[in-house]
């Protein structure tokens, strides 16, 4: 099995639903175990706040249970997270601490740096989890899902009513 084809990367929304927190955290979890067991044992994650914040923390977590798994950061650029609250920049911090490989898509900020982070995650990954929202069909998050669909990826959205809108979503089999 190819270095592409055991690796995930993550895209979700910055903002999620406060009560909605703990069921992502489960299905990110949830998702992780299941392609370990095929397999899987790389993950990209972005370093934006929200979604790719939670992969990254889960993915650190998973790795108590399964010690090869890799988390690999795709920054957008150096200093991407200088207006963020100071809690968050300290949890950002931790995670490129910890994280098995860090790469930066611009050493300052572009206004295609995040795009080109986002294509770069799709690029080295089979498998896309995402957290998109059904009425939010513009911005990043759903570039980076449509980029990934373009590009036969296997695309999974674990947002709350991904089930009934999956169909319409992918082009590619679901797992699980």
């Amino acid at each position: 099995m190819s270095e592409w084809e055991r690796s995930c990367c993550f895209t979700g929304h910055r903002r999620l639903p406060p009560s909605q927190l703990q069921i992502i955290q489960d299905r990110i979890r949830d998702r992780i175990d299941l392609l370990y067991r095929k397999g899987v044992n790389t993950y990209y994650a972005g370093g934006a706040l929200g979604f790719d914040m939670l992969a990254a923390i889960a993915v650190l977590n998973a790795k108590a249970v399964y010690p090869d798994l890799s988390l690999r950061l795709a920054l957008p650029c150096r200093g991407h997270d200088d207006k963020w609250p100071l809690t968050q920049r300290q949890i950002l911090l931790r995670l490129i601490d910890r994280a098995d490989e860090i790469t930066y898509a611009a050493d300052t900020y572009t206004p295609a740096c995040m795009h080109i982070r986002n294509r770069f995650m799709v690029d080295r990954s089979r498998y896309c989890l995402c957290y998109l929202e059904n009425k939010k069909r513009r911005g990043g998050t759903a570039s980076t899902v449509q980029y990934a669909l373009s590009h036969d990826r296997i695309v999974v959205n674990l947002c709350e009513d991904s089930t009934s809108s999956q169909d319409r979503l992918r082009s590619s089999p679901y797992i699980g």
